[in-house]
């Protein structure tokens, strides 16, 4: 009889948990997609399409360190959006998500992250933005890949973890659906290629020259999304032309400009002013306000 009560009580409970985590994601305004093919048609560009926000390290919110898994969340339950995130390498080459090469800015650890283990590092704490200490731990690439299926789009950036170790990891989760890869050159774009054709990129294309690289290297636009630069500036309009005309959307990153303005006000038109400018995608520490100030 007890074993019975037990069984019962088991069932129960994992059916309440299932709720909670149906419940719990419905409260998240997720991009969900399932196939490469879909990721590719998200990031194609026509006439009209909503302005997509992309994360820049998941935010900058006091209580939500940057690269953690609690402020992908957080800024999910506000706007849709993608994250670029940084991958770095421990010292027994487990990929974490970790900006600076050295623990101290957003840890309560300190030097290189290359010098701990996996292990080591799991006893530090994340900070916020202003530095306090939070609950959160250093996550691993392949725990945020797997928290990200369903919900977002990752897009990594390029720190110390190899190229083969990158697309390794990303055919190992079958995550090629939702994952994209910063790349800073068609070389860099035709190795990733080589090893899964179906890879989406994030691509610094500032000038037309680099537009041309690409061009004439044949690789397929249908794959590529391309960062403009981080400024409204009237050459913009000659890249977006360039761009748009193979259906490219383009983004401009705020993170290191417009965000650091000094009241609401003032980024809310600036970031009204770059959607205005043409770019279909804007780049952000703070995502969850450029969502309030376009509306989305």
């Amino acid at each position: 009889m007890r074993r019975s009560l037990s069984s019962l009580f088991l069932v129960v409970f994992l059916i309440c948990m299932s709720g909670y985590i149906k419940a719990q994601n419905k409260s998240l305004k997720v991009i969900s997609l399932d196939s490469t093919k879909a990721l590719h048609e998200f990031f194609r560009f026509k006439e009209g399409n909503p302005i997509i926000i992309s994360g820049h390290r998941g935010g900058m919110v006091e209580g939500f360190p940057e690269n953690s898994i609690a402020t992908f969340e957080n800024t999910l339950r506000h706007t849709p959006a993608f994250y670029e995130i940084d991958p770095r390498l421990t010292k027994d080459s487990i990929i974490v998500l970790m900006h600076d090469a050295t623990l101290d800015r957003t840890t309560t650890g300190t030097g290189k992250v290359s010098d701990y283990t996996w292990e080591e590092l799991k006893k530090f704490r994340l900070k916020d933005p202003q530095g306090n200490v939070t609950e959160f731990g250093i996550p691993s690439l392949a725990e945020v890949i797997e928290w990200a299926r369903g919900k977002t789009i990752l897009n990594l950036d390029k720190k110390d973890v190899p190229f083969e170790m990158t697309a390794a990891i990303i055919k190992e989760h079958k995550a090629e659906a939702f994952m994209m890869l910063t790349v800073h050159s068609p070389e860099e774009v035709r190795f990733y290629l080589d090893k899964n054709p179906n890879s989406m990129f994030s691509a610094h294309i500032l000038t037309p020259e680099m537009f041309d690289r690409y061009d004439k290297a044949g690789i397929p636009w249908s794959q590529i999304m391309a960062y403009i630069g981080p400024n409204v500036k009237p050459e913009n309009q000659k890249m977006y032309a360039l761009l748009h005309s193979k259906g490219v959307k383009c983004m401009i990153s705020a993170a290191s400009t417009y965000d650091k303005l000094t009241t609401t006000n003032e980024r809310a038109e600036a970031y009204r002013k770059i959607a205005l400018d043409g770019a279909d995608i804007i780049e952000t520490d703070l995502p969850i306000e450029v969502s309030a100030a376009l509306g989305i």
